[in-house]
């Protein structure tokens, strides 16, 4: 790695137009970023009002047609920044998206609560006007976080988005931290410099400059007037660390500690104060009966009306697959389900008769092709695809019988990828845990950005972290997300 002199060091500290963040500039940003999200959230309720008039005065004619009733909703909608800003959901940077949609969800739902109570207190209110309201509360559910995902997308690329950060540590934790706000700028925070003791670790991190040693902070600070910082050194001694952190947390409102327990970082964990001491709280959410049980309803009634909305459109695909190629219309494969029961997954043919033969003809003369396979179990272009193999693939429609997995128990719409015996031994002895549910059709790791780059390795660990982490916003979030892949046509 590149190393400064001392005289270079100096001259990115006290002249780089990089390092010049002024307190006003952090300040502007949050507040050009809040006004966006305000502006989004107001144009969600706002349409969801529209649209439930539009409904309602369809479905009934004439419903409400009052100047002074219409006029209340849009006075209304004023409101919900407000529940915003309470919930801490401005200026939205930096925020986790499942707390995001929790908090969301909540608050919509406690102002809609709030006015529909309202109306009582007035006698000339028309009940269709709570009628309105409630149709209202539940279209705003849905519009409130696609806004934001699109108000996110419009605008994460742009050189003004985003508060900067400093990390702390640019040892291989540090590295990683660095790599992942640079390739998802959706999370609102953007690194601009790393502080490190090590003179050998000086240099760039992805044109991110890594300077030291830690004693720099008071006078950088000056310079940078950064609200967040990143502790990436979960190897140093624990005496180290609490130094670090003591000494140099009080320049920043917010300090993130990076832990490294059990070797992953894919773990959540709650801080609980016992008083004499400091632990994490490690779940196993989706482990609980309740939960199983909540996804077992919502897998039978959801998987039934999907099989009978999809059987003309099997058909038409059944005909086309036949059309192409020779062989069977649906692929089974044995997979591992829940406690390691062997079950036959369900999948249109998406491949060749003979695609044993062509993958490892192919891998037998192609050493890239090789290391890709044994990198990724998979391979970009696959010549076992058949023609309309390849549309199904990309639209994830090959997945469609899957839905009869489901209804007959072996698999569920969401949960850990359902792994084939001969990768059990690589699943880095993880198996116990994915394999203490059912498996999904969709999941975690199929709705993260670039997911043909990730690893077999990161793979395991997302399907991990997904069941430690379960809850109903999160599998909202997957659906949201998957139906957005799916009609994309990203799946890799």
């Amino acid at each position: 790695m590149e190393t400064f002199t001392l005289h270079q060091l100096t001259k990115i500290v006290n002249n780089s137009t990089d390092f010049r963040i002024k307190p006003s500039e952090i300040l502007l940003k949050k507040l050009v970023a809040a006004i966006i999200f305000i502006i989004s959230d107001i144009f969600a309720v706002a349409l969801s009002f529209i649209v439930t008039l539009q409904i309602t005065n369809i479905a009934v004619y004439n419903l409400t047609n009052s100047f002074d009733e219409l006029s209340v909703f849009f006075i209304t909608v004023f409101i919900f920044p407000i529940a915003f800003y309470l919930r801490r959901l401005y200026p939205g940077l930096g925020i986790d998206v499942i707390d995001e949609l929790r908090g969301l969800t909540y608050s919509c739902s406690n102002v809609f609560i709030g006015l529909i109570f309202t109306t009582f207190f007035f006698e000339q209110t028309s009940s269709s006007i709570r009628l309105i309201f409630g149709l209202s509360w539940a279209l705003s559910l849905i519009l409130l976080p696609i806004c934001r995902s699109i108000t996110r997308t419009l605008f994460c690329k742009k050189k003004w988005w985003g508060l900067p950060v400093i990390i702390l540590g640019a040892g291989n934790t540090g590295e990683r931290i660095i790599k992942t706000l640079i390739k998802h700028p959706r999370i609102g925070l953007r690194p601009v410099v790393a502080i490190d003791d090590d003179i050998d670790k000086w240099g760039y991190i992805e044109k991110i400059p890594v300077i030291g040693g830690l004693a720099i902070i008071p006078e950088l600070i000056k310079k940078l007037s950064l609200d967040y910082a990143i502790v990436a050194i979960p190897n140093a001694n624990s005496n180290v660390q609490e130094e670090i952190i003591l000494k140099y947390s009080k320049y920043f409102d917010k300090t993130i500690i990076i832990p490294d327990l059990f070797g992953t970082s894919s773990i959540w964990i709650t801080a609980k104060n016992f008083g004499a001491f400091l632990g994490f709280e490690l779940q196993q959410k989706l482990l609980k009966k309740s939960a199983l049980i909540q996804k077992r309803i919502f897998d039978i009634i959801i998987s039934f009306l999907l099989i009978l909305l999809s059987l003309p459109f099997t058909i038409i695909v059944a005909i086309l697959i036949k059309i192409d190629s020779k062989g069977t219309v649906f692929f089974k494969q044995e997979r591992m389900g829940q406690n390691d029961v062997r079950f036959n997954l369900i999948k249109f043919r998406t491949m060749y008769s003979d695609s044993e033969y062509r993958l490892q003809t192919i891998l037998n003369q192609d050493e890239e092709m090789r290391a890709e396979y044994n990198k990724y179990h998979k391979l970009k272009n696959d010549p076992r695809m058949t023609r309309i193999g390849k549309v199904l693939r990309k639209f994830s429609i090959d997945e469609v019988p899957q839905f009869f997995n489901v209804l007959k128990g072996d698999m569920s719409l969401l949960g850990p990828r359902a792994y084939i015996a001969w990768e059990k031994p690589k699943m880095l002895g993880q198996e116990d845990i994915i394999l203490s549910v059912k498996q999904g059709i969709s999941g975690l790791w199929q709705i993260i950005e670039n997911r043909d780059e990730s690893t077999f390795t990161e793979r395991v660990s997302i399907d991990v972290y997904y069941i430690r982490n379960w809850s109903l916003f999160l599998d909202f979030y997957i659906v949201a997300r998957t139906i957005a892949v799916v009609v994309l046509g990203k799946n890799g």
